[in-house]
C-alpha cells in the first residue's frame, strides 16, 4: 500500500516555541511536494493552521475533518481541499483513520494525544495496520517515548505494541519511514 494520505494530529496552539510551526510547515511543503495528501482535524488555528496551510500553498491536497461542535470554537479552515463536518469527536477520529493510510502526530496538547492513543490502541486491537510515527524533533515526545518504555517495564505494554510508534526527528525521514511502512 502506497502513502497517499497521512493523518496528522497536531496543537491547535501553536505552542511554546518558535520551531513548532516551522516544523508544521516544512513537513506541510514536503508532503505536497511527495504528493501526499494531509488528513487533520479542519481547524484553521494554531498547528493545524500552519501545517494545512503549507500543503496547500505547495499546491497540495488538504483534507479536514471537524465536529459541528468545534466548526465556530476551532475555526473550521474555509480553504480546505475537502472539509467532512462531523457529529462527533470519535466520528472524527473514525473517518480521518478511514481516509488515511498512515499516521503521524507533531507537538499537542491533550486532544493530539486521544487521538494518537486512538491510533495505536486501533492498531494493538487489530482494527487497522497502517504505521504510526511520532515527529519526534527537538525531543518534544522524548517524554512520551520514556512512559512507553516504563509501560513495558512495568509489565503493561508488550514489544510488539510499543514497536507500532516509530519516531523521526526530521520531517523527510518521517515521510521515508512511513511510506516504508506503508
Amino acid at each position: 500500500m502506497a502513502l497517499r494520505r497521512l493523518c496528522v494530529f497536531c496543537g491547535s496552539r501553536a505552542g511554546a516555541r518558535p520551531d513548532y510551526a516551522e516544523l508544521a510547515d516544512e513537513l506541510g511543503r514536503l508532503m505536497a511536494a511527495r504528493g501526499i495528501a494531509l488528513v487533520y482535524g479542519g481547524s484553521r488555528v494554531g498547528l493545524m493552521q500552519r501545517l494545512a496551510d503549507a500543503v496547500l500553498a505547495g499546491g497540495g491536497t488538504a483534507i479536514g475533518v471537524i465536529p459541528h461542535s468545534l466548526v465556530d470554537r476551532e475555526i473550521a479552515h474555509p480553504g480546505l481541499t475537502e472539509l467532512h463536518v462531523v457529529d462527533t469527536l470519535h466520528q472524527r477520529k473514525a473517518l480521518m483513520a478511514d481516509l488515511s493510510d498512515g499516521f503521524t502526530a507533531l507537538p499537542g496538547g491533550v486532544g493530539t494525544m486521544d487521538e494518537l492513543f486512538d491510533i495505536v490502541t486501533w492498531r494493538a486491537l487489530g482494527l487497522h495496520h497502517k504505521p504510526i510515527a511520532l515527529l519526534d524533533a527537538g525531543g518534544f515526545f522524548a517524554p512520551l517515548r520514556a512512559m512507553l518504555d516504563h509501560m513495558m517495564v512495568e509489565g503493561f505494554l508488550d514489544q510488539d505494541v510499543r514497536s507500532m510508534i516509530a519516531s523521526a526527528d526530521r520531517p523527510e525521514a518521517l515521510l521515508d519511514a512511513l511510506a516504508a511502512a506503508a
